[in-house]
């Protein structure tokens, strides 16, 4: 099964997990309530609000599941500042300590190679295609999104970029940005990928074409060593951000007009993002963990990431089953440039980390701030 297909598994009822040496059905819900009811509190990290609907999530998380307080550690942290949270708690049960993470695909099997998370397959994990998983359930796919520009209308008043070519065009001088550092941020490093493919480069060789694209970026005089987040879009720093398009539509509606912002899914070099879940092996409130994992791929949760105009890993499954609102597929954007969309795979996505990690400041050299 891919992203791609539409999934005929079934939900799975059959997984068993622990709490306090008990065994029990994973639908027993109660009983892991209960039990994350009695460790008090789950720890976050790298949850932004306006990302992929999360603060939303959160909020049906607690109202769902009263008397667990949700602890949230630095939101814009990238997916190997998330790993780090985890190597520098080993042994530590206060608040530093995250539970749970969220980060890219690429990620995941490094978390999985260091110790640094455990398995726990959800009840819906059948619905879950099997290139988005680990298959000992370590990692699994949570959503995914493509990468876009949004743009500062304010600011950007002639025709928006509709290519990773148009980037480079005079009139977009001292406007184009990172939403993340590409030594650090799985979506700025994805960023740099996709610049690359959209050279004609192939898999193999789209990283280091992509650095070399935000080289001649860099020395035209076009980007912006500036992490483009909402705010920086909207003050201008930033008129041009390039970001997963959940991210920029949720920004263009929280904005609400002051200033208009485009979302624009270039024509070519369209790199879809896979996000993954996992549970700290250190995790000091391992049954809150497996009960936020339960929430999450449940209906409710998915169609929360829905709302955040993200693509939940059950989208296929649950279109299916027919349990799409269609209030919330009227608000996606028109799918024309999706059909392109390329799903990097995991090993595709690990050569492009360390070349793009490892490459950035000696071939472009600007830091990201």
């Amino acid at each position: 099964m891919t992203f791609k297909n539409v999934l005929a598994g079934s939900v799975s009822m059959l997984a068993v997990l622990s709490v306090s040496g008990q065994a029990f059905a994973q639908a027993d819900l109660d009983a892991l309530y209960t039990a994350a009811k009695t460790e008090g509190q789950l720890t976050t990290i790298a949850l932004p609000h306006d990302w992929c609907g999360y603060g939303a999530v959160i909020e049906g998380f607690k109202a769902k599941y009263p008397g667990i307080t949700v602890n949230e550690l630095n939101p814009n942290a990238g997916s190997a500042d998330e790993l780090e949270a985890i190597r520098a708690n080993i042994g530590n049960t206060g608040p530093q300590a995250p539970d749970v993470i969220d980060v890219g695909l690429a990620f995941g099997p490094q978390a999985k190679e260091e110790g640094l998370i455990q398995a726990y397959k959800v009840a819906t994990w059948d619905d879950i295609p099997d290139d988005a998983k680990d298959a000992d359930g370590f990692w699994y796919g949570d959503y995914y999104g493509v990468l876009a520009f949004g743009i500062n209308k304010d600011v950007i008043t002639g025709d928006n970029p509709t290519s990773w070519a148009d980037l480079m065009k005079d009139e977009f001088a001292n406007s184009i940005a990172l939403a993340g550092d590409p030594r650090t941020a799985n979506n700025a490093i994805l960023s740099v990928y996709a610049a690359g493919l959209s050279t004609g480069a192939d898999a193999a060789t789209g990283a280091q074409a992509g650095l070399e694209f935000f080289k001649a970026l860099n020395d035209k005089g076009n980007f912006v060593p500036v992490d483009a987040e909402a705010a920086a879009i909207a003050q201008g720093t930033t008129p041009i951000a390039i970001n997963w398009d959940y991210n920029l539509l949720a920004a263009r509606d929280n904005l609400n007009g002051n200033p208009p912002i485009d979302v624009v899914v270039p024509s070519d070099g369209v790199v879809a993002g896979v996000y993954v879940q996992a549970i700290s092996a250190h995790a000091p409130h391992p049954n809150a963990a497996k009960l936020w994992m339960e929430y999450l791929y449940s209906d409710e949760g998915q169609l929360g990431w829905l709302a955040g105009y993200c693509h939940p890993i059950r989208f296929n499954a649950m279109a299916e089953a027919g349990v799409l609102p269609d209030d919330l597929m009227a608000k996606l954007p028109a799918a024309d440039n999706y059909a392109k969309a390329v799903f990097p795979s995991i090993e595709e996505q690990n050569a492009n980390k360390t070349t793009i990690t490892t490459g950035w400041d000696t071939t472009v050299g600007a830091s990201v701030q």
